[in-house]
């Protein structure tokens, strides 16, 4: 597993170019992304910095392989506890060839599949609920806009 982007200012980003390069270790990734959120966090508290609940996109077009079935259901179950505890708001995404199924029984939140590569839609309703979450107070709940880029 490699990391392509440490934590950064989003406008300090750029868009990497990413490629397929083989196995997909999942579980691990998910683990990896849930501790560098920990330790981010970690980092806003010891600053005296208010954040809000960070959220978390896994976005795959397969399944998880080359990793035990016991490192993913650990994932599965980490994922769990952090939206439990209200650590993460965690959301899967599957694009063409994603195995929905098996993301169902990683994720707690149901699963949405992205219409084509809609990505745009996926991106601008994310900026939308986004902007919602961030007028309102600590621990708010707030009602997000249907994601009329996926399905179920």
């Amino acid at each position: 597993m490699k990391i392509v982007q440490e934590f950064i200012t989003a406008d300090q980003f750029e868009n990497p170019v990413l490629t397929a390069q083989g196995q997909t270790y999942m579980g691990t990734a998910i683990h990896k992304a849930l501790d560098m959120i920990a330790t981010r966090k970690s980092e806003y508290r010891n600053n005296g910095i208010t954040y809000y609940r960070p959220w978390v996109f896994l976005i795959t077009d397969g399944e998880p392989q080359g990793e035990s079935e016991k490192v993913v259901k650990e994932a599965g179950d980490r994922i769990q506890q952090e939206e439990d505890n209200k650590h993460v708001a965690f959301f899967a995404v599957g694009v063409e060839g994603a195995n929905m199924d098996k993301l169902g029984e990683i994720v707690q939140r149901t699963p949405l599949k992205l219409r084509g590569l809609d990505f745009r839609e996926m991106f601008i309703w994310l900026s939308a609920s986004m902007q919602q979450v961030s007028h309102s107070k600590v621990d708010e709940q707030v009602a997000l806009p249907p994601p009329g880029w996926g399905a179920v």
